[in-house]
């Protein structure tokens, strides 16, 4: 069984590009300076047009998270980690934690983006705990 892949557009096609070239991909205003993510036409923040493509740092802190202890088919194995995480360019995105116990995520661990194939064409970004996970 394979996993479901995300839709491609033209608004999201640099993204996932990136994500595929291992470079998570956020937009930022070039009229307030402010990033965000999901990609959009205007920005969230001002309503301006005037939207670019920067490469994010790829760290970030876990905002929330839950572990799935039933995956939903054979695709998905259990457990997994599925975490909000505070980008340190500002966006919060949904992802996965990999190569962790569960018992060392917590609230406010910090975290670093990867890429996970799942396809010969799509990348997703996924994220693992940095030192420990401890903000220094």
């Amino acid at each position: 069984m394979s996993r479901i892949l995300p839709p491609t557009t033209a608004l999201t096609q640099p993204y996932w590009e990136g994500c595929k070239a291992g470079e998570l991909k956020l937009q930022r205003c070039t009229a307030c300076g402010e990033h965000q993510f999901y990609p959009r036409t205007l920005c969230s923040h001002c309503g301006a047009a005037t939207l670019e493509w920067i490469s994010a740092c790829g760290a970030g802190t876990v905002a929330s998270f839950t572990v799935v202890r039933r995956g939903i088919s054979d695709a998905y194995p259990a457990p997994y980690i599925v975490a909000l995480v505070d980008l340190a360019e500002g966006p919060r995105m949904m992802s996965n934690i990999v190569d962790a116990e569960p018992e060392r995520v917590f609230v406010g661990a910090t975290v670093a983006v990867d890429f996970s194939a799942w396809s010969e064409d799509v990348s997703l970004p996924v994220f693992r705990l940095t030192d420990n996970g401890v903000i220094s």
